[in-house]
């Protein structure tokens, strides 16, 4: 019998999760505040909710991929939300970076109503989700892990359950952390590099394949470089994770200078207006000093 899905959230990494599901022949119902978001996914034969309440119904799977904390919390613990709405049984998967502590309140809530729910935000952008190569960090029950698993495989290929209700949010900040200051010196090797006069793509060349090599080095510095700032990630939620990892170290008594500083300068960049680029847009407050 055909599984049914219910996806929750279909921008610029959701749309291209959600179809990947679809050629696992999932059935699949979408729900997104703004229609035409998911217009391609409806074109190849997804079902169209006009509410989060109708889209779960009848849903095995529900996977949420949107935007804050908030949005999370209305979603999943509202009236009209998900733990109400979805039926006795369903697995609900938030893939959305949001806090480790309302992760295991979804998580209490699902199986006080007879659901599993597992927090499972990813990292890879719009290139990881569109090819199929997201890394998918899991936080939840070990069985609820093991049945979702197939899912996961759709849209990833680093999938590691790292622990209880919360783990996969926590997971996630380490990886918004160490991103956060790789930023930083991608776009200072880069402002350097021109600086002194070299070709900034032939020393990418030499330099992504090093020690120096890095995720952000091989798949957005050339974006750098070509002036291509669109998102793959927004500048707005990275700086809405950058807010959770900093909550979250506080509150372990953890010193963050690397962080403190990454938040800092996008700051600056979302004073510029840049909220709605991409997160490599920080490459901008050097383009200014040349």
């Amino acid at each position: 019998m055909t599984q049914k899905v219910a996806f929750i959230g279909t921008g610029v990494m959701g749309k291209s999760m959600a179809g990947h599901l679809m050629d696992k022949g999932y059935e699949l119902t979408v729900y997104t505040r703004t229609k035409e978001k998911a217009a391609e996914l409806l074109d190849r034969g997804a079902e169209w909710a006009a509410t989060v309440k109708e889209a779960v119904a009848d849903a095995d799977y529900v996977i949420t991929m949107v935007g804050y904390p908030s949005d999370v919390e209305s979603i999943y613990l509202g009236e009209d939300g998900i733990i109400k709405s979805a039926r006795k049984g369903a697995f609900l998967i938030d893939m959305t970076t949001s806090k480790p502590s309302l992760a295991k309140e979804i998580a209490e809530e699902a199986l006080k109503n007879g659901m599993h729910a597992v927090d499972a935000p990813v990292s890879g952008g719009d290139v990881g989700a569109r090819e199929a190569r997201l890394a998918i960090m899991i936080g939840g029950e070990k069985e609820a892990y093991t049945k979702c698993l197939p899912l996961f495989e759709a849209m990833g290929n680093n999938i590691v359950h790292q622990g209880p209700a919360g783990s996969g949010q926590h997971t996630k900040m380490s990886n918004q952390i160490a991103i956060s200051s790789g930023m930083i010196a991608a776009c200072e090797a880069l402002a350097y590099a021109e600086k002194t006069g070299l070709d900034p793509e032939d020393v990418l060349k030499s330099i992504t394949t090093g020690a120096a090599g890095s995720w952000t080095l091989q798949n957005l510095a050339p974006r750098m470089l070509q002036g291509n700032f669109e998102p793959g990630f927004y500048v707005k939620h990275f700086i809405k994770d950058m807010r959770i990892a900093k909550e979250e170290s506080e509150q372990f008594g953890l010193n963050t200078p690397g962080l403190d500083l990454a938040l800092s300068l996008f700051g600056q960049l979302e004073e510029m207006g840049e909220e709605n680029s991409g997160t490599h847009a920080l490459y901008k407050l050097w383009k200014q000093q040349q």
